[in-house]
């Protein structure tokens, strides 16, 4: 019994040593698969920030007028060259109506898996995987994907290297860490999940949501907002996505912040 103890812990401890940089640092020679290499330029961009910030104005914006039924309340506190641009949206799909009659009328309203696909002409979905003990995983449901598109995002509260994560992130494996070394706990369980409810509800003013925070349920608002199970690749299956980092800038439209999937976990500094 004892025995056995040991080499749980052992295992435990295996998992959990390459999240300190000390260990990583001593033992890449052992697993250079955790090794990404960046230029010297640091021109680490698959796309442009400008193509990633595009594509998701272009998904939010259809999501919000997909569900505008639930959208009144933050209407009215949107200026009126913002509700106009709305309404040329609407125009474009639905001519002669306004608003108020879409609002009030409005019918066939599509799952947000849908209307990725109507927006992005695919759609993506998180599943069991098809790789041995890999748990879930992030498939193709619809359509076709072309190279260089944006398919998900990587969920959670993000935190600075030198704020509390250590509870958080014991036995965690959805820990994400970026370049500059500020950590994404992508765990939909646990603590993890009650620090970012905790967080989002410590931003909303009033109606305006900051942060989503769908992606902790099963009824996922943004669609995208699946990035944190998406597998790495295996000696059998080479890698078909990669990541890429992306600072939101603070000019974002403040009615479609409710489709971020991320929350800082201190709310005195600009992310």
């Amino acid at each position: 019994m004892p025995g056995r103890l040991l080499r749980g812990l052992w295992l435990r401890w295996r998992r959990y040593r390459y999240r300190f940089v000390p260990w990583i640092a001593l033992n890449l020679s052992h697993n250079p698969r955790t090794l990404r290499y960046v230029p010297e330029e640091s021109k680490d961009k698959v796309i442009s920030d400008e193509d990633v910030l595009g594509t998701l104005l272009k998904v939010f914006q259809a999501l919000f007028i997909n569900d505008f039924s639930k959208q009144s309340d933050i209407l009215t506190m949107l200026p009126e060259p913002i509700k106009s641009k709305y309404q040329d949206l609407l125009s474009v799909q639905h001519p002669r109506v306004n608003l108020l009659e879409y609002r009030h009328h409005q019918q066939n309203i599509f799952k947000p898996e849908e209307v990725l696909y109507k927006t992005l002409g695919f759609s993506v979905a998180r599943a069991t995987s098809s790789l041995i003990s890999a748990g879930k995983g992030v498939f193709v449901t619809k359509g076709l994907v072309p190279k260089g598109a944006v398919v998900s995002m990587y969920p959670g509260t993000v935190y600075h290297k030198y704020e509390p994560i250590f509870f958080q992130s014991i036995g965690n494996p959805f820990i994400f860490r970026c370049l500059d070394g500020v950590l994404i706990d992508g765990n939909d369980k646990g603590i993890s999940k009650v620090v970012y409810r905790s967080c989002n509800g410590r931003d909303r003013l009033g109606p305006l949501k900051m942060s989503d925070s769908t992606w902790l349920t099963s009824e996922i608002q943004n669609p995208l907002a699946i990035g944190q199970y998406v597998n790495n690749c295996s000696n059998d299956r080479p890698a078909n996505v990669c990541y890429q980092e992306f600072d939101v800038p603070a000019v974002f439209p403040i009615e479609l912040k409710q489709y971020l999937p991320n929350i800082a976990y201190s709310n005195d500094k600009q992310r």
